[in-house]
């Protein structure tokens, strides 16, 4: 495989683990989104054993379950993302992979490893030879 290819490909892996790195901070907004709604009902019973009836109950018709987005959840949200973009950004990563690269992943990494490696064994052994 030509070094232009390698390249590419490299470009195009980059891409899509900053895709990964996107899809588990979604995954964090929606595990803390619904951690909080959880502790907003600590608040609205906290709240009317307080005697603070009035707020206990406005906390939990406009904020306990609320979607986040029209309509949404974040589990909603989540889901969209994986069958919308990020399952179809994996798929067309691993054809083009398949087709350019016999389906090797991180070929650029690879070959980085392989001089990096070269240049610390020489470097190394001149060191050594002195």
């Amino acid at each position: 495989m030509d070094d232009k290819t390698i390249e590419a490909l490299g470009k195009l892996r980059k891409a899509l683990e900053t895709t990964e790195r996107a899809r588990g901070h979604l995954y964090s907004f929606h595990q803390l989104t619904g951690t909080a709604d959880f502790e907003l009902g600590d608040a609205v019973t906290a709240l009317r054993e307080a005697g603070h009836t009035d707020h206990a109950n406005r906390v939990q018709r406009e904020l306990l379950g609320r979607n986040v987005l029209p309509g949404r959840w974040t589990f909603q949200i989540v889901e969209d993302y994986d069958d919308m973009y990020h399952d179809v950004f994996r798929d067309v990563e691993r054809a083009v992979r398949d087709d350019l690269a016999d389906g090797e992943r991180h070929g650029f990494e690879k070959q980085l490893k392989r001089e990096r490696q070269r240049l610390s064994a020489a470097a190394y052994s001149e060191h050594t030879d002195r």
